[in-house]
């Protein structure tokens, strides 16, 4: 999986320097939630949409240097990590920063999470599970042994949930006949939350992601 084939490179940066009405028409013109702001030509950290109601148009960028959010990624970082900075930090652009310390660019959430839904995980036909089990207790190895003892194939499986001591964990099976595949995982004490096909397991991450309903129309 290449992300690096998305970086956005047309996209500006402001300059520390730069007045703020800039950055207001910046944030007005686009959907995007942040952008980044440099010195010298090195990243200081992005200034969010959010906070445009507090932006004085007056101003300069450097009024509002101690209001820099700081993340950011590397080139090379992976698709997973990608992700999980666009989750951790809410947002929907995430500047990526060179060896050097510059900006070399952007990835857009959109674009990553469509490369995301092209992997096999979503394409592939078969059966979604949720099933729930104590922190301590389960294993992905029990769970691709549950799966294969059932002459299935296991497409993929992550943790989807966490708390209170008991992870939920989603997986995708090449078979769409689940009956034999849930009772085993109940023999196992896995408590089972979702069993039924991809279609409505999609409908059903868009329910619960308040986080990519807001950016994405997936």
């Amino acid at each position: 999986m290449h992300i690096q084939d998305h970086i956005v490179t047309n996209i500006p940066s402001f300059k520390i320097g730069d007045s703020l009405s800039e950055v207001i028409t910046f944030f007005k013109d686009t959907t995007h939630s942040h952008v980044a702001v440099t010195e010298n030509d090195a990243y200081l950290g992005v200034l969010s949409e959010n906070d445009l109601e507090n932006f004085d148009i007056t101003q300069k960028v450097e009024q509002y240097r101690y209001d820099l959010e700081t993340f950011f990624v590397r080139k090379e970082t992976s698709w997973l990590d990608v992700l999980e900075i666009f989750a951790r930090n809410e947002a929907n652009l995430v500047p990526i920063v060179d060896e050097k310390g510059r900006v070399s660019g952007y990835y857009d959430l959109t674009d990553i999470v469509s490369v995301f839904i092209d992997t096999p995980f979503f394409t592939e036909p078969g059966g979604i599970i949720v099933v729930a089990k104590g922190i301590k207790d389960y294993s992905f190895s029990e769970i691709a042994q549950i799966v294969e003892s059932n002459n299935t194939k296991l497409i993929g499986g992550f943790i989807t949930d966490s708390k209170n001591d008991v992870v939920q964990i989603t997986i995708k099976i090449a078979s769409s006949n689940l009956n034999d595949i849930l009772q085993t995982f109940r023999r196992y004490n896995y408590n089972v939350l979702f069993g039924n096909t991809d279609d409505q397991f999609l409908e059903d991450l868009k329910e619960r992601s308040d986080y990519l309903d807001k950016y994405l129309n997936v």
